[in-house]
């Protein structure tokens, strides 16, 4: 079964273009390197009537909206590979000392898939 890598970020509206420019970017670095899928979605439908909105869960302000974002790979070993890859790529040096988002505020973590249907 595949792994994920998975991310929730808060991008203030104002640095949604900017973030999208670099998360083109990094997509692309990500792809080369061997991940099988990347992608980068923005709330769209976040005041939903059941569960917990992210929204709530997250505290958004009324200028910032939310990034779910997640990168498949083959299984977590070839995620450590595709990874360590990239994180050598001098594309990814390029990007921006200051991050259009508030990092302290970035939930991030690894997955295994348990279900693909």
């Amino acid at each position: 079964m595949s792994y994920v890598d998975g991310f929730v970020l808060v991008v203030p509206k104002k640095n949604l273009a900017a973030y999208k420019s670099m998360a083109k970017k990094a997509g692309k670095v990500w792809r080369e390197h061997g991940a099988l899928d990347y992608r980068e979605c923005v709330g769209d439908d976040l005041k939903v009537k059941f569960g917990l909105p992210f929204p709530k869960l997250i505290k958004t302000k009324p200028n910032e909206t939310i990034v779910f974002s997640y990168i498949v790979y083959k299984s977590r070993a070839h995620r450590d590979k595709v990874n360590a890859k990239v994180m050598a790529d001098p594309r990814l040096q390029k990007m921006p000392k200051e991050m259009p988002f508030d990092m302290k505020r970035m939930a991030y973590g690894g997955f295994k898939t348990i279900v693909a249907a």
